[in-house]
């Protein structure tokens, strides 16, 4: 394979070597550039020869020198060089699967791609990954390497994913723990088919392979799964006995290695109806993709950034910040800590059940612009409306149907403000009277 070369920065070393748009790059070093991890890699070095194949179907070679880390200049049609890798597997917990029909197109595309994992942080099954692509990741050391494992027992991966090379695919895992690369893992955990005694095999496994940390998360279930594996939600009970396993085992990892290393998500806590573990439980927060520790780092930031503040009586502004109904009370009572040294500002928390997914799913982070405006609508916000950034895509502007942040502020007649979520945005945004 080789990429072709969309653009050259006019003042890098290869434009002034004779690199051009429409050019094809074909190796670096003699090493086969197929895609953005070969290319990153590969330009590190300070002295690079370039093979490159111009259109008139001519190769030529080119010597470049420069310093270590410096960039080429080259860019390319896609971030990936090439086109994303879609997932082989179709497992029983899917959420893509259970997405409501008209949704935006990209939003049904499954990725397996090792290479997001590297640079985006997205988990992969290793079902996708050929030989060259292991030895390669191997080679180049790349990691973290994040890896959703679910189970490590063969059968049992090969039934949850649907995939008879799922069981064959764990022993890419077993090859990179021995390489000493590091490995995040994740574990949708299922009630009755990955949870007890069969999560207990798994954690002690990848214990065995030194993973540096694993993230158990509930199966969430959307209102549109038919013709789908029957699932059965966590409830209180089911929760707290798998909370239990997990704590066991983070007790006796923290005992033999000084970390944690396996730690529930958030709802978990909250299904069994237990306090959320302190600050210092979370040993940085390494797994707050996977929804653990959110809710703790939102109050060790909003008591940090109330520190710094003086008491004010003052300011008698209202405000209303939005959340799923997982959230709610914990959201509540981290925001009922700005009124001890803002007494008159009225914060209004408001939870939006998720009708858009058929009613079970709870979790922030999947509100809809459409469920916030049918919930909102004719109520008494104050003065403007708070909003997570993480109910939005990456652009910032868009809910995941569709609708805009405009649309919500016109609706509802109010100014809407994106927050990150971290509780010093919070804390900020509520006090300012805008």
């Amino acid at each position: 394979m080789a990429v072709t070369i969309k653009d050259v920065d006019t003042n890098s070393r290869a434009f002034k070597k004779g690199v051009r748009s429409g050019d094809v790059l074909l190796s670096i070093n003699g090493n086969e550039i197929v895609d953005v991890l070969d290319y990153r890699f590969y330009q590190v070095n300070k002295k690079l020869e370039l093979e490159i194949r111009i259109p008139n179907g001519k190769t030529k070679k080119l010597k470049i020198k420069k310093e270590e880390y410096e960039e080429l200049g080259l860019e390319f049609d896609s971030y990936l060089m090439d086109k994303e890798h879609s997932c082989r597997n179709k497992c029983i917990f899917c959420f893509i699967d259970q997405l409501p029909k008209g949704m935006r197109e990209s939003l049904y595309f499954k990725d397996d791609d090792s290479r997001l994992s590297f640079l985006f942080g997205n988990y992969i099954t290793l079902t996708n990954l050929t030989e060259h692509e292991i030895s390669r990741i191997i080679k180049m050391r790349i990691s973290p390497i994040n890896v959703s494992v679910h189970t490590t027992n063969p059968e049992l991966r090969c039934k949850m994913m649907n995939n008879r090379f799922a069981g064959e695919a764990l022993d890419a895992l077993r090859r990179f723990a021995e390489a000493g690369l590091i490995i995040n893992s994740q574990i949708v955990a299922c009630p009755g088919i990955n949870d007890g005694e069969e999560l207990k095999r798994t954690l002690t496994d990848l214990e065995q392979l030194g993973v540096q940390c694993i993230a158990v998360v509930p199966v969430g279930l959307t209102g549109y799964r038919e013709n789908l594996f029957k699932l059965t939600p966590y409830n209180k009970e089911t929760a707290a006995r798998t909370l239990d396993i997990i704590e066991s085992f983070g007790d006796k990892f923290k005992e033999k290695y000084g970390r944690r290393t396996v730690y529930a998500a958030d709802e978990f806590y909250i299904k069994a109806g237990r306090e959320l573990p302190p600050p210092e439980y979370y040993e940085g927060y390494p797994a707050l993709e996977n929804g653990v520790g959110l809710v703790t780092l939102l109050r060790e930031e909003t008591e940090f950034a109330l520190e710094e503040l003086e008491r004010d009586e003052r300011l008698n502004h209202t405000v209303t910040a939005v959340c799923g109904e997982c959230t709610y009370e914990e959201l509540r009572k981290t925001l009922a800590l700005i009124n001890e040294k803002f007494p008159n500002i009225k914060i209004n928390v408001r939870k939006i059940k998720n009708e858009f997914f058929g009613g079970q799913i709870d979790v922030t982070g999947l509100v809809t612009g459409g469920d916030l405006i049918r919930q909102l609508k004719g109520e008494d916000l104050g003065d403007k409306l708070l909003i997570p950034s993480c109910m939005l895509r990456f652009e910032g502007d868009i809910f995941l149907d569709d609708v805009s942040v405009d649309d919500v502020r016109e609706q509802l007649g109010i100014n809407v403000k994106v927050t990150d979520g971290s509780g010093e945005a919070v804390v900020r945004e509520i006090i300012k009277k805008d």
